[in-house]
């Protein structure tokens, strides 16, 4: 039997995660370099300020965000929801900064279908496709909206993110 390669796309269980959460409209290279210092001081800051009390320590993760309107309207009009994973047990953030908002989200998951692509971001639409038709395939049709948790920093030589939709049984 052949063994799976780390860019062959699965279907898994994801238990739904607390985050922190910007949202913008714009084009995603553009607006995101606001959303970085938010979420990444707020998020740092959460963690000290835990971790100085005692309580949950817990490691900071890569960045995630969802597209729900990126195949349908031009680039500079996306919607981006940008988020950070932090500890279930938070109920509220304290933001550095007073701008972009920030809030608190409980991100359901469940049954997920997702796929690693290794390469710029412009390039991942073959790699989608491929997640698609796997879905398909296995009896599956996407159930929300397209996600993307980057692994690395976007000015890496090549750039890894996971790419995933929430799925359903056909």
């Amino acid at each position: 039997m052949a063994r799976a390669k780390k860019t062959d796309p699965v279907i898994i269980e994801i238990p739904s995660q607390n985050m922190a959460v910007v949202t913008t409209v714009g084009d995603p290279n553009e607006c995101g370099e606001s959303v970085f210092p938010q979420l990444y001081g707020t998020v740092y800051s959460l963690k000290f300020s835990l971790k100085k009390q005692d309580k949950t320590d817990f490691k900071v993760t890569g960045l995630r965000a969802r597209w729900p309107d990126a195949h349908t309207v031009p680039k500079d009009k996306w919607t981006g929801i940008w988020g950070l994973p932090v500890p279930n047990e938070v109920t509220e953030l304290s933001p550095k900064l007073p701008d972009p908002k920030i809030e608190l989200q409980k991100w359901e998951y469940g049954t997920v279908a997702q796929i690693l692509h290794i390469g710029p971001y412009s390039k991942e639409g073959p790699t989608i496709e491929r997640l698609h038709k796997f879905i398909a395939e296995s009896g599956y049709e996407i159930a929300g909206t397209h996600e993307e948790e980057y692994l690395t920093m976007p000015d890496v030589k090549e750039p890894k993110t996971l790419i995933r939709y929430p799925v359903r049984k056909k």
